[in-house]
């Protein structure tokens, strides 16, 4: 399963990460960009360290897990 980080600094110089699944790819850059700063300017999201003030970084992740037979 894929899913995008979205890494922001709030108020306290903390890191803040949202997380969401299935991404579109390939990335838009200009629009992960766009999302993000409408996230800060909307206040769209509770930081228990106070507002999202800076971007500091967009991923995209994938975890891969395998079973192992007992």
């Amino acid at each position: 399963m894929k899913k995008i980080e979205l890494k922001f600094e709030n108020e306290l110089g903390k890191t803040v990460t949202i997380s969401l699944d299935n991404p579109v790819e390939p990335v838009d850059q200009e629009a992960v960009n766009a999302a993000m700063d409408a996230v800060m300017s909307q206040n769209a999201f509770f930081s228990s360290g106070g507002d999202l003030v800076a971007k500091k970084s967009a991923r995209i992740v994938e975890r891969n897990v395998t079973d192992i037979e007992l």
